[in-house]
């Protein structure tokens, strides 16, 4: 008994591609056709979308928009503006998220002219209040991120919620800090007071995980913490003065979250591009005869008889 053909000619000619962006892996167009459909009620009226994403060395936070030539980046935020406001290390853990998180509400509202109209987060108090204005709705984009409790993706909303934004969203999603005798640690987060989450998220936002951490280090082995907080050292960074910088930082956000202007965008391009070669040169392509040549080289060396 043979075998069923299964994928025969007629599967291959009826066989349809999916997108380039998910042969790719880079894009879910299930969410994303969730994320910008809008209400035929709306009249075409834009959909903004906050889009969060973690790399290796930095956050990234944009405020976008799906028009019908594709998406437009409104606004952005980089982890890597920090050091401006005196974050200079640590700018892809939890507390650069919120900050970035903070840098990109501040100044998409600066942008819109509604920096004064909304300072700070958005509370259930405030959207039940018919006499002040409607806040600025924007949708989390997380991407292909899991969307786990305490993600950092949940950290650059809860960045933009405390900035002014409004996201809909449960706080049940963020990092939170109980006391071992708290007896809302062992529960379901469902069930613990949003008030004692959001004051709980406070210790991540302030690098009090960080902080913990590097005492801990540094009383098992001063070796050890000398090496993994070298630049730390090097920057008379201590575990007892990281909140007072973050709480500085984002101080200095909400007082100037403006862009840096660059004048000469060429030179600016260069420079980088300078500061980003790569720091091994690399090898030469030699052509056909500059290969046999050095090849005879080294067999007449070894007593060889030379290729043709």
């Amino acid at each position: 008994m043979s075998a069923k053909l299964v994928k025969n000619a007629g599967y291959f000619s009826r066989f349809q591609t999916k997108f380039r962006r998910r042969r790719e892996a880079k894009t879910d167009y299930v969410q994303r056709t969730q994320l910008i459909q809008q209400d035929k009620t709306k009249y075409g009226a834009a959909k903004y979308r906050l889009v969060a994403r973690i790399t290796n060395t930095k956050v990234i936070a944009q405020i976008v928009v799906a028009e019908l030539t594709g998406d437009k980046t409104v606004c952005q935020a980089l982890s890597t503006e920090l050091p401006k406001y005196g974050i200079k290390l640590g700018l892809s853990n939890y507390p650069a998220a919120y900050a970035t998180g903070l840098l990109v509400a501040r100044r998409f509202l600066t942008q819109m002219k509604l920096a004064d109209v909304f300072k700070t987060e958005i509370t259930e108090e405030y959207l039940n209040d018919e006499e002040n204005r409607r806040p600025f709705k924007v949708i989390l984009d997380v991407g292909l991120a899991r969307t786990t409790t305490g993600a950092k993706v949940f950290a650059v909303m809860k960045g933009a919620v405390d900035g002014g934004l409004f996201i809909p969203h449960n706080v049940c999603r963020l990092a939170c800090k109980f006391d071992k005798k708290d007896k809302d640690a062992g529960k379901d987060r469902k069930d613990v007071p949003a008030e004692k989450i959001v004051k709980g998220n406070q210790y991540y936002i302030l690098g009090g995980a960080v902080a913990d951490y590097m005492r801990k280090l540094k009383k098992e082995s001063e070796e050890k913490y000398n090496k993994q907080f070298s630049r730390y050292v090097k920057a008379g960074i201590t575990a007892d003065n990281l909140e007072k910088i973050y709480k500085d930082a984002h101080a200095a956000i909400r007082k100037n979250p403006a862009a840096t202007v660059i004048a000469d965008k060429k030179k600016h391009a260069e420079e980088m591009k300078q500061k980003h070669a790569p720091k091994k040169p690399q090898t030469k392509k030699l052509s056909f005869e500059e290969k046999r040549k050095i090849l005879n080289e080294h067999l007449a060396a070894a007593g060889l008889p030379p290729r043709k």
